[in-house]
């Protein structure tokens, strides 16, 4: 319980930690590689006015982009095109640039032209054109390799340093978090030790108060208090072995004691102990039990879980309606799965069934002698043993509950 609690808040931290590096490294990116674009359009707008005399086709100067120095202009590396309205270029200047030569220029401005473009990007060159009185049409071809080098290194930087932070951030989180949930992992430590002393207090009354109607039984017969006083003992002896299982498995360093436990023999066992109260509550009962399978799991445990299940089913299952018991062994992983009918479903998602002292319909619980606490006892008991549990709803007001086991045992 404690490594999950620390593994939660790690988790948690990281989220948070992740989503505001993001955030920080994201906007710092979008703003630099908007300020390097922004910037070779100015330069742009400068150029087309030089080159041709016309007004740039826009303008976005202002107060966060500033017009172009002198310097920047003269550091500018570009190359003009004229284009004849009949798309041929009629002459190209590439002496502000050495890695293109004037067919390539040309080649590129009448391609541009061809598309009907009149500024936009291509490969490595920012462009746009202008029309003069004549008709013809300047093109000026900005390179922005230099803001693109730039506009990536920063990006591989940023991600470096946030890599790096956030790995240091893990670093920091995972040693702080043991003192972070210190109060809450010393307050659970307190409740188990309370259930556990709790429940072993509980053990001798409880057994006295059994014996002590055993022999009430026995001089005066059997009547409808000494009925209510038995099943009301064997409730709260059904709920103090649950909540000690329950503390026992959430104790840290516990591992589960193993064996060979063959399956099939196992729930063939545990079902004939069911078998009166079904035929009391008018109900029906199928098994289908495949080949036997070996675990390595706690019998004990394994029996008791599969009595949980079937306990459940038979408290809920509507009076003359089938329990059905299933155990698929023939591939991996071994399934159990027992099926019942009630009377109407639960109104809660299936995973909430499993919550502790949790009831979808108190006074039903009640009714039945349910404590809202066995499906938790089925769960922790699956967990330990290496499987694990699910409910599902199916059609007809049929609920069921899937254990899923790895064999990793012989088959007979």
């Amino acid at each position: 319980m404690i490594q999950t609690l620390q593994k939660k808040f790690i988790r948690t931290a990281m989220v948070a930690v992740s989503v505001l590096l993001f955030a920080l490294l994201g906007s710092l990116n979008l703003v630099n590689a908007r300020a390097a674009f922004n910037r070779s359009d100015r330069l742009l707008e400068a150029l087309i006015k030089n080159e041709s005399e016309m007004p740039p086709p826009y303008d976005r100067r202002g107060f966060l982009n500033p017009p172009p120095t002198e310097d920047e202009k003269r550091a500018a590396v570009f190359f003009t095109v004229r284009v004849a309205p009949d798309g041929l270029a009629l002459q190209a200047d590439v002496s502000r640039i050495s890695s293109v030569t004037e067919e390539r220029a040309r080649e590129i401005a009448e391609k541009i032209f061809a598309e009907g473009k009149h500024n936009g990007r291509f490969q490595m060159f920012r462009y746009a054109g202008v029309q003069l009185p004549d008709g013809c049409e300047v093109y000026i071809f900005l390179d922005i390799s230099s803001d693109l080098r730039s506009v990536g290194r920063v990006l591989f930087l940023s991600a470096f340093a946030g890599a790096a932070g956030w790995f240091l951030m893990l670093l920091f989180v995972t040693l702080l978090s043991r003192k972070a949930i210190r109060p809450i992992a010393e307050n659970i430590e307190k409740q188990k030790r309370f259930v556990t002393d709790a429940g072993h207090e509980i053990k001798t009354p409880l057994a006295i108060i059994l014996a002590n109607i055993d022999a009430m039984e026995l001089y005066n017969g059997e009547n409808k208090w000494s009925r209510n006083i038995r099943q009301q003992a064997s409730r709260l002896n059904d709920l103090m072995q649950n909540l000690l299982l329950l503390a026992r498995a959430d104790e840290k360093g516990v591992v589960a004691d193993r064996e060979t436990v063959f399956l099939a023999g196992l729930v063939r066992e545990t079902m004939a102990g069911f078998q009166e109260p079904m035929e009391l509550k008018g109900l029906r009962f199928r098994a289908e039990i495949g080949e036997e399978v070996s675990l390595a799991a706690d019998r004990e445990s394994l029996r008791q879980m599969i009595s949980i299940l079937l306990d459940n089913a038979v408290k809920y299952s509507a009076s003359g309606t089938e329990i059905s018991l299933a155990l698929r062994t023939g591939s991996d992983p071994v399934i159990l799965r027992v099926t019942n009918t009630c009377e109407a479903l639960p109104a809660c998602a299936p995973e909430k069934l499993f919550d502790r002292f949790y009831r979808a319909e108190p006074s039903r619980g009640r009714k039945n002698g349910g404590c809202g606490i066995g499906l938790s006892a089925a769960r922790a008991i699956a967990e330990r043993q290496g499987g694990r549990i699910r409910a599902g709803y199916g059609d007809g007001n049929t609920i069921f509950f899937t254990v899923e086991f790895a064999s990793g045992g012989k088959r007979r």
